[in-house]
């Protein structure tokens, strides 16, 4: 044996070839909506630490004025 298959119909084969594209797109959506999720995680914590930091910068404002 060479390693080479040995030729039938070529329905098999296109299936075969069909479903690993197939296969390839449904990886390909499934790692960019991960990218998405991941871009949105890290946008969310950042606008989290933003608006913790404002919150703060107006609570010492405050203290130095009633002072």
């Amino acid at each position: 044996m060479t390693g080479e298959e040995i030729s039938g119909p070529p329905g098999p084969k296109l299936l075969r070839l069909i479903y690993f594209v197939g296969a390839g797109v449904i990886c390909t959506v499934a790692i960019n909506k991960w990218r998405d999720y991941e871009k949105k995680t890290t946008i969310q914590q950042q606008q989290q630490q933003v608006a913790e930091t404002q919150k703060s910068s107006a609570e010492s404002v405050v203290r130095e004025v009633l002072k």
